[in-house]
Protein backbone atom coordinates (compact mmCIF):
# COMPACT_ATOMS: atom_id res chain seq x y z
CA UNK A 1 0.00 0.00 0.00
CA UNK A 2 2.88 2.60 0.70
CA UNK A 3 4.95 1.81 -2.84
CA UNK A 4 0.79 2.01 -4.24
CA UNK A 5 0.81 5.74 -2.73
CA UNK A 6 4.17 6.40 -3.54
CA UNK A 7 4.15 5.41 -7.03
CA UNK A 8 0.58 7.75 -7.41
CA UNK A 9 2.55 10.56 -6.19
CA UNK A 10 5.34 9.83 -9.19
CA UNK A 11 2.95 9.71 -11.32
CA UNK A 12 1.48 13.00 -9.77
CA UNK A 13 4.28 14.92 -9.93
CA UNK A 14 5.08 13.37 -13.39
CA UNK A 15 1.83 14.69 -14.58
CA UNK A 16 1.74 18.79 -12.84
CA UNK A 17 5.15 19.31 -14.27
CA UNK A 18 4.78 17.80 -17.27
CA UNK A 19 7.89 15.30 -17.68
CA UNK A 20 7.35 13.68 -20.14
CA UNK A 21 8.17 16.58 -22.30
CA UNK A 22 11.70 15.29 -21.66
CA UNK A 23 11.30 12.15 -23.58
CA UNK A 24 12.32 11.95 -27.02
CA UNK A 25 9.32 10.97 -28.76
CA UNK A 26 10.78 10.33 -31.92
CA UNK A 27 12.87 8.01 -30.93
CA UNK A 28 10.18 5.76 -29.46
CA UNK A 29 8.45 2.58 -31.44
CA UNK A 30 5.01 3.65 -32.84
CA UNK A 31 3.24 2.31 -30.14
CA UNK A 32 4.91 3.87 -27.12
CA UNK A 33 4.31 7.35 -29.00
CA UNK A 34 1.16 6.23 -29.08
CA UNK A 35 0.71 5.58 -25.54
CA UNK A 36 2.20 9.01 -24.86
CA UNK A 37 -0.06 10.75 -26.92
CA UNK A 38 -3.20 8.61 -25.45
CA UNK A 39 -1.50 9.08 -21.63
CA UNK A 40 -4.07 11.37 -19.60
CA UNK A 41 -1.34 13.50 -17.88
CA UNK A 42 -1.70 15.16 -21.81
CA UNK A 43 -4.74 16.74 -20.62
CA UNK A 44 -2.69 18.81 -18.07
CA UNK A 45 -1.64 21.25 -20.46
CA UNK A 46 2.52 22.66 -20.40
CA UNK A 47 3.13 25.68 -17.90
CA UNK A 48 3.89 28.42 -21.21
CA UNK A 49 5.88 30.56 -18.58
CA UNK A 50 7.68 27.92 -16.65
CA UNK A 51 11.09 27.13 -18.36
CA UNK A 52 11.55 23.00 -18.72
CA UNK A 53 14.49 22.83 -16.82
CA UNK A 54 12.92 24.74 -14.03
CA UNK A 55 10.30 22.28 -13.70
CA UNK A 56 12.34 19.73 -13.40
CA UNK A 57 14.26 21.72 -10.68
CA UNK A 58 10.65 21.65 -8.69
CA UNK A 59 9.41 17.98 -9.79
CA UNK A 60 12.70 16.46 -8.32
CA UNK A 61 12.38 19.07 -5.08
CA UNK A 62 8.52 17.99 -4.70
CA UNK A 63 9.89 14.37 -4.85
CA UNK A 64 12.51 14.35 -1.92
CA UNK A 65 15.61 13.90 -1.14
CA UNK A 66 16.63 10.65 -3.47
CA UNK A 67 15.73 12.88 -5.99
CA UNK A 68 17.65 15.80 -5.16
CA UNK A 69 21.13 13.93 -4.94
CA UNK A 70 20.15 12.72 -8.44
CA UNK A 71 20.01 16.35 -9.89
CA UNK A 72 22.91 17.36 -8.02
CA UNK A 73 24.87 14.74 -9.33
CA UNK A 74 23.45 15.48 -13.03
CA UNK A 75 24.06 19.29 -12.25
CA UNK A 76 27.91 18.53 -12.30
CA UNK A 77 27.63 17.22 -15.86
CA UNK A 78 27.70 20.38 -17.91
CA UNK A 79 29.01 17.76 -21.19
CA UNK A 80 25.97 16.34 -21.49
CA UNK A 81 23.18 19.01 -20.07
CA UNK A 82 22.41 22.11 -22.20
CA UNK A 83 24.06 25.32 -20.19
CA UNK A 84 20.10 26.12 -18.63
CA UNK A 85 19.37 23.08 -17.31
CA UNK A 86 22.80 22.46 -15.39
CA UNK A 87 22.25 26.12 -13.98
CA UNK A 88 18.66 25.25 -12.66
CA UNK A 89 19.62 22.24 -11.64
CA UNK A 90 22.83 23.48 -9.68
CA UNK A 91 20.54 25.44 -7.34
CA UNK A 92 19.29 21.88 -5.91
CA UNK A 93 23.07 22.03 -4.11
CA UNK A 94 22.06 24.71 -1.11
CA UNK A 95 18.73 26.44 -2.19
CA UNK A 96 16.05 23.70 -1.43
CA UNK A 97 13.54 25.62 0.91
CA UNK A 98 14.15 25.17 4.17
CA UNK A 99 11.94 23.90 6.87
CA UNK A 100 10.79 26.32 9.88
CA UNK A 101 13.50 27.95 12.38
CA UNK A 102 10.70 27.52 14.97
CA UNK A 103 11.31 23.82 14.06
CA UNK A 104 15.00 23.62 13.64
CA UNK A 105 15.67 25.42 17.67
CA UNK A 106 13.13 22.86 18.91
CA UNK A 107 15.00 20.14 17.41
CA UNK A 108 18.49 21.81 18.42
CA UNK A 109 17.17 22.50 21.81
CA UNK A 110 16.12 18.28 22.35
CA UNK A 111 19.28 16.87 21.29
CA UNK A 112 21.42 19.16 23.00
CA UNK A 113 18.84 19.64 25.74
CA UNK A 114 19.51 23.08 26.67
CA UNK A 115 17.80 26.46 25.38
CA UNK A 116 20.43 27.93 21.96
CA UNK A 117 20.49 31.24 23.91
CA UNK A 118 22.14 29.29 26.48
CA UNK A 119 24.56 27.34 24.19
CA UNK A 120 25.35 29.91 21.50
CA UNK A 121 25.91 33.33 22.10
CA UNK A 122 24.62 34.02 18.82
CA UNK A 123 21.98 32.00 16.47
CA UNK A 124 21.23 33.07 12.89
CA UNK A 125 17.37 32.60 12.58
CA UNK A 126 17.95 32.69 8.73
CA UNK A 127 19.69 29.31 7.55
CA UNK A 128 23.19 29.71 5.50
CA UNK A 129 22.01 26.92 3.34
CA UNK A 130 19.20 24.49 2.94
CA UNK A 131 19.63 21.06 1.08
CA UNK A 132 17.92 17.59 0.87
CA UNK A 133 18.77 16.31 4.08
CA UNK A 134 19.36 19.19 6.54
CA UNK A 135 19.75 22.65 6.97
CA UNK A 136 22.59 25.11 8.22
CA UNK A 137 22.37 27.50 10.65
CA UNK A 138 25.93 30.18 11.47
CA UNK A 139 26.40 30.69 15.19
CA UNK A 140 28.60 31.71 17.55
CA UNK A 141 29.22 29.42 20.61
CA UNK A 142 29.59 30.98 24.05
CA UNK A 143 33.65 30.96 23.82
CA UNK A 144 33.57 33.13 20.94
CA UNK A 145 34.30 30.70 18.24
CA UNK A 146 32.01 31.02 14.70
CA UNK A 147 30.54 27.95 14.34
CA UNK A 148 27.65 26.22 11.75
CA UNK A 149 24.65 24.23 13.56
CA UNK A 150 23.63 21.25 11.20
CA UNK A 151 20.54 19.71 11.47
CA UNK A 152 18.46 16.89 9.85
CA UNK A 153 15.20 17.83 8.23
CA UNK A 154 11.98 16.36 10.63
CA UNK A 155 10.65 13.40 9.18
CA UNK A 156 12.65 12.82 6.57
CA UNK A 157 13.74 9.17 7.12
CA UNK A 158 10.34 7.99 6.47
CA UNK A 159 10.14 9.91 3.13
CA UNK A 160 13.05 8.10 2.43
CA UNK A 161 12.07 4.81 3.50
CA UNK A 162 9.14 5.07 1.33
CA UNK A 163 11.46 5.84 -1.86
CA UNK A 164 13.68 2.87 -0.83
CA UNK A 165 10.78 0.83 -0.86
CA UNK A 166 9.21 2.06 -4.20
CA UNK A 167 12.62 1.57 -6.06
CA UNK A 168 13.03 -1.90 -4.60
CA UNK A 169 9.95 -3.15 -5.86
CA UNK A 170 11.32 -1.20 -9.37
CA UNK A 171 14.51 -3.11 -8.73
CA UNK A 172 13.07 -6.90 -8.04
CA UNK A 173 10.77 -6.26 -11.19
CA UNK A 174 13.85 -5.50 -13.21
CA UNK A 175 15.70 -8.29 -11.53
CA UNK A 176 12.76 -10.97 -12.33
CA UNK A 177 12.20 -9.53 -16.07
CA UNK A 178 14.51 -7.42 -18.09
CA UNK A 179 17.09 -9.59 -19.60
CA UNK A 180 19.31 -7.19 -18.47
CA UNK A 181 18.34 -7.83 -14.70
CA UNK A 182 20.87 -9.92 -13.79
CA UNK A 183 23.84 -8.17 -15.03
CA UNK A 184 23.00 -4.43 -13.58
CA UNK A 185 21.99 -6.28 -9.95
CA UNK A 186 19.58 -3.44 -9.45
CA UNK A 187 18.38 -4.95 -5.74
CA UNK A 188 22.14 -4.56 -4.91
CA UNK A 189 22.57 -1.30 -5.74
CA UNK A 190 19.91 -0.04 -4.44
CA UNK A 191 20.53 -2.03 -0.94
CA UNK A 192 24.11 -0.49 -1.49
CA UNK A 193 23.14 3.33 -2.16
CA UNK A 194 19.79 2.22 1.16
CA UNK A 195 22.87 2.04 3.49
CA UNK A 196 24.42 4.96 2.03
CA UNK A 197 21.75 7.46 2.22
CA UNK A 198 20.69 6.33 5.42
CA UNK A 199 24.05 6.73 7.38
CA UNK A 200 23.30 10.60 6.02
CA UNK A 201 21.00 10.78 8.53
CA UNK A 202 23.12 9.98 11.16
CA UNK A 203 25.16 12.72 11.50
CA UNK A 204 27.30 11.47 14.21
CA UNK A 205 28.83 8.98 11.84
CA UNK A 206 29.00 12.37 9.55
CA UNK A 207 31.25 13.96 12.55
CA UNK A 208 33.12 10.57 12.42
CA UNK A 209 34.25 10.84 8.74
CA UNK A 210 35.05 14.72 8.70
CA UNK A 211 37.40 13.76 11.72
CA UNK A 212 38.89 11.22 9.15
CA UNK A 213 39.55 12.85 6.48
CA UNK A 214 40.84 15.92 8.11
CA UNK A 215 43.31 13.63 9.66
CA UNK A 216 44.31 11.94 6.23
CA UNK A 217 44.82 15.80 5.40
CA UNK A 218 46.29 17.48 8.50
CA UNK A 219 48.44 20.48 7.53
CA UNK A 220 47.91 19.43 3.67
CA UNK A 221 48.07 22.42 0.98
CA UNK A 222 45.75 20.58 -1.02
CA UNK A 223 42.47 20.05 1.49
CA UNK A 224 41.43 22.02 4.48
CA UNK A 225 38.38 20.12 6.32
CA UNK A 226 37.02 21.78 9.59
CA UNK A 227 37.00 21.32 12.94
CA UNK A 228 34.45 19.30 14.67
CA UNK A 229 32.77 20.36 18.05
CA UNK A 230 32.17 16.95 19.52
CA UNK A 231 30.44 18.04 22.40
CA UNK A 232 27.99 18.88 20.44
CA UNK A 233 27.18 16.66 18.40
CA UNK A 234 24.02 14.50 18.43
CA UNK A 235 22.39 11.81 15.60
CA UNK A 236 20.34 14.38 14.27
CA UNK A 237 22.59 17.78 15.02
CA UNK A 238 26.33 18.50 14.53
CA UNK A 239 28.06 21.62 15.06
CA UNK A 240 31.50 22.20 13.30
CA UNK A 241 33.54 25.40 12.34
CA UNK A 242 32.53 27.98 10.33
CA UNK A 243 34.72 28.25 6.84
CA UNK A 244 35.03 30.85 4.75
CA UNK A 245 35.81 30.34 1.46
CA UNK A 246 34.31 31.18 -2.26
CA UNK A 247 31.51 28.24 -3.67
CA UNK A 248 33.62 26.53 -6.29
CA UNK A 249 30.66 26.90 -8.57
CA UNK A 250 31.21 30.44 -8.35
CA UNK A 251 34.17 30.31 -11.32
CA UNK A 252 33.81 34.10 -12.03
CA UNK A 253 34.69 34.83 -8.50
CA UNK A 254 37.58 32.54 -8.24
CA UNK A 255 38.95 34.72 -11.40
CA UNK A 256 38.61 38.19 -9.86
CA UNK A 257 40.60 36.56 -6.92
CA UNK A 258 43.63 35.69 -9.41
CA UNK A 259 42.81 31.84 -8.55
CA UNK A 260 45.07 29.72 -10.72
CA UNK A 261 42.30 27.96 -12.08
CA UNK A 262 44.44 25.33 -14.07
CA UNK A 263 46.19 23.85 -10.62
CA UNK A 264 42.78 24.42 -8.72
CA UNK A 265 41.20 21.78 -11.07
CA UNK A 266 44.42 19.63 -11.25
CA UNK A 267 44.71 19.22 -7.42
CA UNK A 268 40.84 18.43 -7.74
CA UNK A 269 41.90 15.18 -9.93
CA UNK A 270 44.91 14.61 -6.97
CA UNK A 271 43.25 15.01 -4.19
CA UNK A 272 40.41 12.40 -5.08
CA UNK A 273 43.28 10.20 -6.33
CA UNK A 274 45.09 10.23 -2.98
CA UNK A 275 41.69 9.47 -1.04
CA UNK A 276 40.74 6.45 -3.62
CA UNK A 277 44.41 5.18 -3.07
CA UNK A 278 46.71 5.96 -0.20
CA UNK A 279 43.82 6.69 1.68
CA UNK A 280 41.27 4.23 0.67
CA UNK A 281 38.93 6.53 2.43
CA UNK A 282 37.07 9.10 -0.10
CA UNK A 283 34.41 11.67 0.22
CA UNK A 284 31.76 9.84 -2.19
CA UNK A 285 29.36 13.49 -2.27
CA UNK A 286 31.29 16.01 -3.98
CA UNK A 287 28.88 17.94 -5.94
CA UNK A 288 29.48 21.54 -6.17
CA UNK A 289 27.77 22.77 -3.02
CA UNK A 290 29.86 20.65 -0.55
CA UNK A 291 33.45 22.50 -2.33
CA UNK A 292 34.90 25.59 -1.57
CA UNK A 293 37.95 27.25 -2.60
CA UNK A 294 39.97 28.99 0.23
CA UNK A 295 40.54 32.60 0.00
CA UNK A 296 44.39 32.50 1.11
CA UNK A 297 47.02 32.07 -1.70
CA UNK A 298 44.86 31.66 -4.82
CA UNK A 299 48.08 30.81 -6.68
CA UNK A 300 47.69 28.10 -5.00
CA UNK A 301 44.58 27.65 -3.91
CA UNK A 302 43.51 25.18 -1.69
CA UNK A 303 40.02 23.47 -1.34
CA UNK A 304 38.23 23.41 1.57
CA UNK A 305 35.19 19.63 1.56
CA UNK A 306 31.88 20.03 3.76
CA UNK A 307 29.54 17.85 4.49
CA UNK A 308 31.01 14.11 4.93
CA UNK A 309 28.02 12.13 5.71
CA UNK A 310 28.48 9.57 2.17
CA UNK A 311 32.16 8.26 2.06
CA UNK A 312 33.39 5.35 0.03
CA UNK A 313 35.99 2.69 1.08
CA UNK A 314 37.59 -0.14 -1.44
CA UNK A 315 39.82 -2.80 -0.39
CA UNK A 316 43.20 -3.90 -1.27
CA UNK A 317 41.76 -5.86 -4.50
CA UNK A 318 39.62 -3.37 -5.82
CA UNK A 319 42.11 -0.62 -5.69
CA UNK A 320 44.32 -3.25 -7.44
CA UNK A 321 42.11 -3.62 -9.91
CA UNK A 322 41.04 -0.24 -10.61
CA UNK A 323 44.49 1.34 -10.58
CA UNK A 324 45.56 -1.14 -13.11
CA UNK A 325 42.50 -0.77 -15.21
CA UNK A 326 43.35 2.97 -15.28
CA UNK A 327 47.11 2.70 -15.94
CA UNK A 328 45.63 0.40 -18.90
CA UNK A 329 43.47 2.81 -20.48
CA UNK A 330 45.94 5.42 -20.07
CA UNK A 331 48.45 3.32 -22.26
CA UNK A 332 45.60 1.72 -24.89
CA UNK A 333 46.56 -1.59 -23.65
CA UNK A 334 42.79 -2.94 -23.98
CA UNK A 335 44.28 -6.50 -24.13
CA UNK A 336 45.30 -6.05 -20.45
CA UNK A 337 41.79 -4.39 -19.93
CA UNK A 338 40.30 -7.22 -21.46
CA UNK A 339 41.97 -9.97 -19.39
CA UNK A 340 41.84 -8.12 -16.11
CA UNK A 341 38.24 -8.37 -16.69
CA UNK A 342 37.83 -11.89 -17.48
CA UNK A 343 40.25 -13.23 -15.09
CA UNK A 344 38.21 -10.73 -12.32
CA UNK A 345 35.06 -12.77 -13.20
CA UNK A 346 33.18 -9.48 -13.92
CA UNK A 347 32.26 -10.35 -17.50
CA UNK A 348 30.47 -13.42 -18.53
CA UNK A 349 31.69 -16.97 -18.31
CA UNK A 350 33.44 -18.57 -21.10
CA UNK A 351 34.29 -14.70 -22.47
CA UNK A 352 37.48 -14.61 -25.04
CA UNK A 353 39.48 -11.76 -23.99
CA UNK A 354 40.86 -11.53 -28.11
CA UNK A 355 36.74 -10.91 -28.48
CA UNK A 356 36.61 -8.86 -25.95
CA UNK A 357 39.35 -6.89 -26.24
CA UNK A 358 38.10 -5.68 -30.56
CA UNK A 359 34.98 -4.92 -28.99
CA UNK A 360 37.04 -2.20 -26.01
CA UNK A 361 38.73 -1.28 -29.11
CA UNK A 362 36.22 0.07 -30.74
CA UNK A 363 34.53 1.72 -27.89
CA UNK A 364 38.02 3.72 -27.78
CA UNK A 365 40.07 3.69 -30.58
CA UNK A 366 37.53 6.91 -31.93
CA UNK A 367 37.91 8.70 -28.79
CA UNK A 368 41.33 8.71 -28.21
CA UNK A 369 41.61 10.03 -31.54
CA UNK A 370 40.74 13.53 -29.83
CA UNK A 371 42.89 15.41 -27.77
CA UNK A 372 43.15 14.19 -24.57
CA UNK A 373 42.04 17.63 -23.03
CA UNK A 374 38.86 16.86 -25.06
CA UNK A 375 38.02 13.43 -23.59
CA UNK A 376 35.05 12.87 -21.31
CA UNK A 377 36.01 10.13 -18.57
CA UNK A 378 31.97 9.66 -18.53
CA UNK A 379 31.26 9.86 -21.77
CA UNK A 380 34.22 6.55 -22.18
CA UNK A 381 32.59 5.25 -19.33
CA UNK A 382 28.86 5.30 -20.75
CA UNK A 383 30.22 3.72 -24.22
CA UNK A 384 32.10 0.69 -22.46
CA UNK A 385 29.21 0.11 -20.26
CA UNK A 386 26.84 -0.26 -23.26
CA UNK A 387 29.57 -2.66 -24.83
CA UNK A 388 29.75 -4.80 -22.01
CA UNK A 389 26.56 -5.70 -22.11
CA UNK A 390 27.12 -8.04 -25.27
CA UNK A 391 29.51 -9.87 -23.11
CA UNK A 392 26.90 -10.15 -19.54
CA UNK A 393 29.50 -7.65 -17.77
CA UNK A 394 27.69 -7.63 -14.00
CA UNK A 395 27.18 -4.14 -12.55
CA UNK A 396 29.58 -4.20 -9.41
CA UNK A 397 27.87 -2.15 -6.26
CA UNK A 398 31.12 -1.24 -4.15
CA UNK A 399 32.13 0.63 -7.50
CA UNK A 400 29.02 2.39 -7.76
CA UNK A 401 30.11 5.37 -5.16
CA UNK A 402 33.56 5.23 -6.84
CA UNK A 403 31.93 5.82 -10.37
CA UNK A 404 29.69 8.66 -8.92
CA UNK A 405 32.37 10.54 -7.47
CA UNK A 406 34.74 10.17 -10.14
CA UNK A 407 31.73 11.45 -12.38
CA UNK A 408 31.30 14.29 -10.22
CA UNK A 409 35.00 15.50 -9.97
CA UNK A 410 35.99 15.42 -13.93
CA UNK A 411 32.38 17.42 -13.90
CA UNK A 412 34.10 20.18 -11.40
CA UNK A 413 36.80 19.92 -13.58
CA UNK A 414 35.89 20.66 -16.68
CA UNK A 415 33.76 23.54 -15.00
CA UNK A 416 36.88 24.98 -13.62
CA UNK A 417 39.41 24.71 -16.55
CA UNK A 418 37.64 23.25 -19.46
CA UNK A 419 41.22 22.44 -20.72
CA UNK A 420 41.40 19.85 -18.35
CA UNK A 421 43.77 16.65 -18.93
CA UNK A 422 42.22 14.30 -16.59
CA UNK A 423 44.24 11.32 -18.28
CA UNK A 424 47.83 12.71 -17.91
CA UNK A 425 46.63 14.52 -14.36
CA UNK A 426 46.14 11.15 -12.87
CA UNK A 427 48.40 8.97 -14.88
CA UNK A 428 51.76 9.57 -13.06
CA UNK A 429 49.68 9.45 -9.51
CA UNK A 430 48.56 6.28 -10.63
CA UNK A 431 51.91 4.83 -12.01
CA UNK A 432 53.80 5.87 -8.49
CA UNK A 433 51.11 4.76 -6.44
CA UNK A 434 51.25 0.72 -8.44
CA UNK A 435 55.21 1.44 -8.11
CA UNK A 436 55.17 1.64 -4.12
CA UNK A 437 53.17 -1.08 -3.91
CA UNK A 438 54.75 -3.88 -5.51
CA UNK A 439 58.23 -1.91 -5.34
CA UNK A 440 60.99 -2.63 -2.55
CA UNK A 441 59.66 -0.35 -0.13
CA UNK A 442 56.43 -1.60 0.03
CA UNK A 443 58.27 -4.89 0.54
CA UNK A 444 59.98 -3.21 3.24
CA UNK A 445 56.79 -1.56 4.74
CA UNK A 446 54.99 -5.33 5.10
CA UNK A 447 58.21 -6.50 6.85
CA UNK A 448 57.79 -3.57 9.67
CA UNK A 449 54.07 -4.37 9.96
CA UNK A 450 54.59 -8.40 10.28
CA UNK A 451 57.43 -8.46 12.47
CA UNK A 452 55.40 -7.60 16.07
CA UNK A 453 53.35 -10.95 14.88
CA UNK A 454 56.22 -12.40 14.16
CA UNK A 455 57.81 -12.10 17.71
CA UNK A 456 54.87 -13.04 19.40
CA UNK A 457 53.71 -16.35 17.83
CA UNK A 458 57.45 -17.03 16.61
CA UNK A 459 58.51 -19.31 19.90
CA UNK A 460 55.50 -21.58 19.61
CA UNK A 461 55.65 -22.20 15.46
CA UNK A 462 57.93 -24.97 16.20
CA UNK A 463 55.55 -26.76 18.58
CA UNK A 464 52.54 -26.19 16.45
CA UNK A 465 54.60 -27.30 12.97
CA UNK A 466 55.45 -30.74 15.18
CA UNK A 467 51.52 -31.03 16.26
CA UNK A 468 49.78 -30.72 13.08
CA UNK A 469 52.52 -33.91 11.51
CA UNK A 470 51.97 -35.85 14.63
CA UNK A 471 48.28 -35.58 13.51
CA UNK A 472 48.80 -36.36 10.72
CA UNK A 473 51.03 -38.82 10.85
CA UNK A 474 48.96 -40.77 13.54
CA UNK A 475 45.57 -40.44 11.26
CA UNK A 476 43.06 -43.47 11.68
CA UNK A 477 43.84 -45.05 8.57
CA UNK A 478 47.25 -44.83 9.21
CA UNK A 479 47.79 -45.46 13.10
CA UNK A 480 48.28 -49.25 13.53
CA UNK A 481 51.11 -49.56 10.54
CA UNK A 482 53.13 -46.15 12.09
CA UNK A 483 52.75 -47.39 15.96
CA UNK A 484 55.88 -49.21 15.65
CA UNK A 485 57.53 -46.46 13.97
CA UNK A 486 56.33 -44.11 16.52
CA UNK A 487 59.18 -43.42 18.78
CA UNK A 488 61.57 -42.57 15.59
CA UNK A 489 59.14 -40.35 14.24
CA UNK A 490 58.78 -38.02 16.87
CA UNK A 491 62.85 -38.15 18.03
CA UNK A 492 63.29 -37.22 14.22
CA UNK A 493 60.37 -34.54 14.39
CA UNK A 494 61.66 -33.47 17.10
CA UNK A 495 65.27 -33.17 16.04
CA UNK A 496 63.94 -31.08 13.24
CA UNK A 497 61.50 -29.20 15.12
CA UNK A 498 64.94 -28.08 16.98
CA UNK A 499 66.57 -27.15 14.13
CA UNK A 500 63.38 -25.24 12.57
CA UNK A 501 63.50 -23.51 16.42
CA UNK A 502 66.94 -21.83 15.99
CA UNK A 503 66.29 -21.00 12.50
CA UNK A 504 63.09 -19.50 13.45
CA UNK A 505 64.20 -17.69 16.19
CA UNK A 506 67.66 -16.60 13.41
CA UNK A 507 65.35 -15.12 11.23
CA UNK A 508 63.14 -12.96 14.06
CA UNK A 509 66.79 -11.81 15.15
CA UNK A 510 68.05 -11.02 11.87
CA UNK A 511 64.88 -9.36 10.80
CA UNK A 512 64.86 -7.43 14.32
CA UNK A 513 68.67 -6.43 12.81
CA UNK A 514 67.52 -4.89 9.96
CA UNK A 515 64.70 -3.14 11.44
CA UNK A 516 67.02 -1.55 13.37
CA UNK A 517 68.96 -0.20 10.99
CA UNK A 518 65.83 1.64 9.81
CA UNK A 519 63.97 2.38 13.53
CA UNK A 520 66.62 3.61 15.64
CA UNK A 521 64.37 3.67 18.27
CA UNK A 522 64.38 -0.28 18.41
CA UNK A 523 67.98 -0.25 19.55
CA UNK A 524 68.24 3.30 20.54
CA UNK A 525 70.79 5.10 18.48
CA UNK A 526 73.07 1.94 18.51
CA UNK A 527 73.50 0.72 15.31
CA UNK A 528 75.94 -1.78 15.90
CA UNK A 529 73.61 -3.80 17.63
CA UNK A 530 71.76 -3.81 14.60
CA UNK A 531 74.81 -4.87 12.98
CA UNK A 532 75.14 -7.42 16.08
CA UNK A 533 71.41 -9.06 15.56
CA UNK A 534 72.01 -9.52 11.60
CA UNK A 535 75.12 -11.36 12.40
CA UNK A 536 74.07 -13.25 15.33
CA UNK A 537 70.55 -14.23 13.69
CA UNK A 538 72.61 -15.36 10.49
CA UNK A 539 74.89 -17.73 12.93
CA UNK A 540 71.67 -19.23 13.94
CA UNK A 541 70.20 -20.23 10.81
CA UNK A 542 73.80 -21.62 9.45
CA UNK A 543 74.43 -23.44 12.61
Amino acid sequence: MIQLKRLITLLYVFSKYRLDDFIPLALLPWYLRLAFYLAPWRLNPIPKRVPKAKRLRLALIALGPIYIKFGQLLSTRKDILDDELAIELAKLQDKVPAFNHATAVKLIEEALGDKVEDVFQAFDDVPLASASIAQVHAATLKSGEDVVVKVIRPNIEKTIKKDIKLMLVVAKLIENYSSDGRRLRPVEVIEDYQHTIMGELDLLSEAANTSQLQRNFNDSQLLYVPDVYWDYCRPNVMVMERIYGTPIANVEELKKRGTNMKLLAERGVEIFFRQVFRDSFFHADMHPGNVFVSHNTPETPQYIAIDCGIVGTLDKTDQDYLARNLLAFFNQDYHEVARLHVESGWVGEGTKINEFEAAIRSVCEPIFEKPLSEISFGQLLLRLFQTARRFNMEVQPQLVLLQKTLLNIEGLGRQLYPELDLWNTAKPYLELWMKNRIGPQAIYQELKRQIPAWIQHGPQMPELIRDTLLNVSQGPLQQQALTSKLDGIQQQLANQAEKQKNRTLGVIISALGLVGLHTPYLFGQELSLSLVAIGLGWLIIKG
